[in-house]
């Protein structure tokens, strides 16, 4: 399979604390979407770089899970993940120390024991897993 490249840019105009900015991906989700120091560590309109880390670390599992499961035949019904990113002081700076998944799928005729390896490995797997220098954390909940 060939290599695949994705990309997005940011533009920011200012000081870090008074300044703003706006990202723009490849795909145009985000067109001009804008992003600042009060959105990133306040309660500031817009979205940060860590909320955008959270989403695709959330998206990036709940579909590594749909694949997993489907190939041990066991197609989910629902699959349902929040990311919850920890940013936390490091020196002069930040780093993201911890993302905790809670994951709630539905996936008929699969016990509790297979379900917990699979979204394990589903976790271990993921993407934007191997990339996150972090502690990753997975409660998983099988519901029937």
């Amino acid at each position: 399979m060939a290599i695949i490249k994705r990309h997005a840019k940011a533009a920011w105009h200012g000081t870090g604390k008074d300044g703003a900015g706006t990202l723009t991906t490849q795909s145009g989700t985000l067109r001009d979407t804008p992003y600042s120091f009060h959105a990133r560590f306040g309660d500031g309109g817009g979205t940060n770089p860590e909320e955008l880390i959270a989403a695709a670390h959330a998206g990036c599992f709940s579909m590594a899970l749909a694949f997993q499961l489907g190939a041990a035949g066991h197609p989910p019904e629902s699959i349902r993940t929040e990311a919850s990113l920890s940013l936390e002081p490091e020196g002069d700076g930040w780093k993201i120390a911890a993302v905790h998944l809670e994951l709630h799928a539905s996936v008929p005729g699969l016990d509790n024991a297979a379900f917990q390896e699979i979204a394990g490995k589903a976790k271990a797997g993921c993407p934007v897993s191997k990339v996150l220098n972090a502690a990753i954390t997975l409660h998983a909940t099988l519901e029937k």
